[in-house]
């Protein structure tokens, strides 16, 4: 037996509604990206191992079997080593093929890992409706197929449960789960935003539900908590619409949520502080939002990303020197070898946003230069750099070292917003507004 979803409106009905309100698209990053329990611009995460509560014996864990792998495949996924985490995550589903939490579990990494690698984790991208257009590396269609394998064997084992059970707890949590990610899947790779929103407001539900049956489980805070801030904070008539499918908002319960499920030891408790360095630095409280992004630099080293917004939050909250320190210790790191296979470019990119802001454009275009020294650099993060270089050199009126930028930008790739930038800057020399 499956929970039937709270609203009475057909979800048919009200995403026209939203889409004539151009605000579905980045609805949709916030609710369907954020509530699969997953954050790019700080990391990408999944579910921690679930730990055994004192006393609770471990053949009462239902879907939660104790595995020696597990610990081992969460230390890899949170310092973005997806390969290892998805050998570890297959080895764990090996050994334990009707547990949903294992099939999940190796979902989630590989569903990351593909976007990670697609170059769909920019969360820049997503502050206005160019996403729904925006060029990405094509989806491996093998990728594709065994994540849609994955949702589909979560999805058998989570029903057979509720079926025989219909207020299994550990079945609904983990079929929020599987709804969360297979919506996060069909919004950033499909742009299917029907099945996504539906996806959605099913994961929110079951995890609702969970809260009722088990007011304990704080990890399905998560996905209730986040939903709950997001549309908190979206305008009146936005959330008035949203409302029409069930997903309500408040953001004081949001942050409340999210806190009681970074407090504790349980399946989510890492995605929730990654959550919360975000949503405290969109609140301006970055002293909070700096004491727990420095605990997850400490905890996962190799995370260039959380390392990165370090020093994000610092320059956003005014302390540009030990921004642009925390900038240059994580360039250092990379090239020293800490970052190995991942894209610590990200730092000289921000570091070079951090300068130009400063007006210090002959250390802004240095910063951006600094890409081309990375063997394999991300694609997109190279072309922003040469970009951003070619721009510099207009302002220091080098209009040879600008010209040679932007024909580096133009022949990367096809039509991107920076290529059309550097077309134009090309014709008519770059000029700060």
């Amino acid at each position: 037996m499956c929970i039937k979803l709270k609203s009475t409106t057909p979800l048919s009905k009200v995403i026209p509604v939203l889409s004539r309100l151009r605000v579905l698209p980045a609805l949709l990053f916030s609710v369907v990206l954020l509530a699969g329990g997953s954050t790019p611009a700080v990391g990408q995460s999944s579910r921690p191992a679930a730990s055994i509560p004192a006393g609770r014996p471990a053949d009462k864990l239902s879907f939660r079997p104790v595995d020696p792998s597990n610990p081992s495949a969460f230390e890899h996924f949170y310092n973005l080593d997806y390969d290892r985490a998805v050998q570890d995550f297959d080895q764990v589903l090996r050994r334990h093929p009707d547990d949903p939490f294992a099939v999940n579990h190796l979902l989630t990494a590989v569903m990351f890992r593909e976007l990670y690698r697609m170059g769909v984790l920019d969360t820049g991208e997503y502050a206005n409706d160019s996403f729904v257009g925006a060029q990405h590396r094509l989806p491996d269609p093998k990728a594709q197929q065994q994540i849609k394998d994955l949702v589909q064997r979560a999805l058998r084992l989570e029903e057979d449960r509720l079926n025989a059970k219909p207020n299994d707890v550990d079945a609904l949590y983990a079929r929020g789960v599987t709804r969360a990610q297979f919506s996060t899947y069909t919004a950033l790779v499909e742009h299917a935003w029907f099945s996504a929103l539906r996806n959605a407001v099913g994961a929110r539900h079951d995890h609702e539900r969970v809260l009722e049956l088990s007011p304990a489980t704080t990890e399905a805070k998560l996905i209730v908590g986040t939903h709950n801030y997001v549309v908190g904070n979206l305008p009146w008539g936005v959330k008035a619409a949203v409302s029409m499918v069930g997903l309500g908002g408040n953001t004081e319960k949001g942050l409340k949520y999210l806190q009681e499920c970074a407090a504790g030891n349980g399946e989510t408790s890492i995605d929730a502080r990654i959550l919360l360095v975000l949503f405290l630095r969109r609140e301006r409280r970055y002293a909070e939002s700096l004491q727990l992004v420095r605990g997850l630099v400490e905890s996962y080293p190799r995370n260039v990303l959380m390392a990165v917004e370090e020093g994000n939050l610092l320059h956003a909250s005014g302390q540009d020197p030990e921004a642009a320190a925390v900038y240059r210790k994580v360039w250092q790191a990379g090239r020293e070898g800490r970052y190995a296979g991942l894209h610590y470019e990200i730092a000289a990119l921000g570091l070079g946003e951090l300068l130009r802001g400063q007006k210090d454009f002959t250390g802004a275009a240095a910063a951006y230069e600094m890409v081309n020294e990375v063997t394999q650099s991300d694609p997109d993060l190279l072309q922003k750099a040469n970009l951003g270089a070619g721009e510099m050199y207009d302002l220091l009126q080098k209009r040879d070292l600008a010209l040679k930028k932007y024909q580096a930008v133009i022949a990367a790739k096809g039509s991107t917003p920076a290529a059309e930038s550097a077309k134009k800057f090309s014709k008519d020399p770059y000029k700060r507004d």
